[in-house]
């Protein structure tokens, strides 16, 4: 089995428009992102491996905030869509990208809704 490296943004909270219903559109709402990207196999990583060789975490981030911009996403699975293709245009060696996303504002008691959608370099 070759050896492989997965870049993770976890419980990542970043307001999207994004809804369908009247009482969700016009205003942000909370989306909790948790998004893991797979890389090609990558060389031996040894203490003087410059980032060149890996990809900045922060690209993880910058696809669940600024990437999205004001535009409002009728479904939370554009939104994940959309987080998949800008890491997919911002680095060739994303192999795969998961990402979950839990509406926040629907939540009662804790419980998690939402949806995962994992997407492989086409």
């Amino acid at each position: 089995m070759a050896d492989s490296l997965h870049l993770e943004l976890i419980d990542f909270v970043h307001m999207v428009h994004t809804g369908i219903y009247s009482e969700e559109t016009g205003k942000p709402q909370p989306l909790r992102f948790s998004v893991r990207a797979k890389l090609k196999e990558q060389p031996h990583y040894d203490p003087e491996t410059s980032l060149s060789c890996s990809k900045n975490y922060m690209d993880l981030k910058f696809a669940c905030s600024d990437a999205l911009g004001d535009r409002h996403y009728k479904l939370i699975e554009a939104v994940a869509d959309h987080v998949c293709e800008t890491l997919f245009l911002q680095d060739a060696r994303v192999e795969e990208v998961s990402v979950k996303i839990v509406k926040l504002a629907l939540s009662e008691a804790d419980e998690q809704i939402g949806i995962t959608l994992v997407r492989e370099r086409r």
